[in-house]
């Protein structure tokens, strides 16, 4: 690519990050283990203006998530689990209401979002991960279905993998990814210790969008407690290309073998479908054919915090872009940059929904509110005839996709909805969680 090429990204990043109030953003690209383009954009620090670099670091939110999943992968290539092992084996007191035959929720439903679980309210305060499961028993929820039956992003049964690996190895989480996952990786600049963090220099703010009036502001870094097995990673662009690196080089670093090849594949080998060309496997989500290549990502989302990672294994690409302002899409920027990377149009989306049209009847079986105990809540209504979508105070106009599908018009983003026995839909997947509808008082 030509650095004219980087010279109209960095256009579409300027405009992108007007358009979205976004203070600060880092983006980096490497292919076959070299960087071909880094750069920051905007300030970390609105009140000093001091510059974003390619090592300020950001929170990474649920970047997190694939840490711990190859954490998982690496004692499964060390014989001390498998993946179809009953979440039962390693953590007895864990249940699920609803669910009788408990020992049918296995590993590879923790790591694929398919328990069966519903997004639960997230209780933060919490910080021993041997806590937990008497927390998650302890709350009232509906189950999905069976396990594997449905994808719903669950960040209370993903935290037990982090139980999982305190229970193999007898070291605290923190500890074991730091000296198993980071050190090896020379990620030298990454951390889950709020403490290490107040040390280093080049922190990025948090910054939340205030939604009446559109100001940036200030806010704390989030204290996770457990969640920090899914979301607690703070890093920068330059070490994500390292962890990157290992994927794209089949789980080896700087020559010597951390995860065996044929675990770390397994990690994007689809599970289950969770758009119309992509799917989720293991704290990855997979787009098989784009363009002819393969898109392997993943997501974060936090206040002050939106990032996003992946990489194209068969060209050897890895990407990254972090962020410090909540609720902007990081991804769209990501996929500018491997568009770059790969000579494709800037703008080329992964999936396009198609436009159909959907009787009055029919858009009245999606109307109503679904929403999670997590806090998120999608109210459809029909304006002079036509679907809309009240979603965080905000509201969008959707037009019909498939006959189980809406689609937000100015995002193009789906919201599919799902149908059981009546003919009004029972559950709504947006922001990869399934929200179910209210049933009125």
């Amino acid at each position: 690519m030509s650095d004219r090429s980087w010279s109209i990204f960095e256009a579409y990043v300027g405009k992108l990050m007007k358009q979205e109030s976004i203070a600060g953003a880092a983006v980096a690209v490497s292919q076959h283990g070299e960087i071909i383009y880094q750069k920051g954009f905007g300030v970390r620090d609105i009140e000093t203006k001091d510059p974003v670099t390619p090592d300020t670091i950001f929170g990474t939110a649920s970047v997190t998530k694939s840490f711990t999943a190859l954490a998982i992968m690496q004692l499964a290539d060390e014989g001390k689990l498998s993946l179809d092992d009953p979440v039962i084996r390693y953590i007895p007191e864990f249940k699920l209401h609803g669910l009788e035959d408990t020992a049918s929720v296995k590993i590879h439903h923790l790591l694929s979002h398919t328990t069966g679980l519903p997004p639960m309210r997230r209780n933060e305060v919490l910080n021993r991960l041997n806590d937990h499961p008497a927390y998650m028993a302890s709350e009232s929820y509906e189950l999905l279905g069976k396990p594997g039956q449905y994808f719903s992003y669950c960040n209370d049964t993903f935290l037990l993998l982090g139980t999982i690996i305190e229970q193999l190895t007898g070291r605290l989480y923190r500890r074991y990814m730091t000296e198993r996952i980071l050190e090896r990786l020379h990620m030298h600049r990454s951390t889950f210790s709020f403490e290490e963090l107040a040390k280093y220099d080049r922190v990025s703010i948090p910054y939340v969008k205030n939604s009446e009036t559109g100001v940036l502001e200030e806010v704390p870094w989030p204290m996770l407690g457990n969640y920090e097995v899914g979301g607690g990673i703070r890093s920068n662009v330059l070490d994500l290309l390292k962890y990157g690196q290992c994927y794209v080089d089949g789980g080896m670093v700087q020559g010597r073998s951390i995860v065996s090849q044929d675990a770390i594949h397994n990690m994007w080998k689809p599970v289950h479908r969770v758009g119309r060309n992509t799917f989720y496997g293991y704290a990855l989500r997979i787009t098989p054919d784009y363009s002819g290549v393969s898109l392997v990502e993943h997501g974060g989302a936090q206040p002050g915090v939106s990032s996003h990672f992946g990489f194209v294994p068969e060209e050897g690409l890895v990407a990254v872009v972090l962020t410090n302002v909540a609720n902007v899409p990081a991804n769209d920027m990501w996929l500018a940059a491997v568009n770059t990377a790969l000579g494709f149009p800037l703008e080329q989306k992964s999936s396009i929904e198609p436009h159909a049209q959907a009787s009055l009847e029919h858009l009245q079986s999606f109307v109503g509110t679904y929403r999670s105990a997590e806090g998120g809540c999608v109210s459809i209504f029909l304006d002079d005839q036509k679907p809309k979508a009240e979603i965080d105070g905000k509201v969008f106009t959707l037009r019909a996709s498939t006959d189980s599908t809406l689609v937000i018009e100015n995002k193009e983003y789906p919201i599919r909805f799902f149908f059981k026995d009546g003919p009004k839909a029972w559950a709504a997947f947006y922001g990869s969680r399934m929200l179910t509808r209210v049933k009125p008082d």
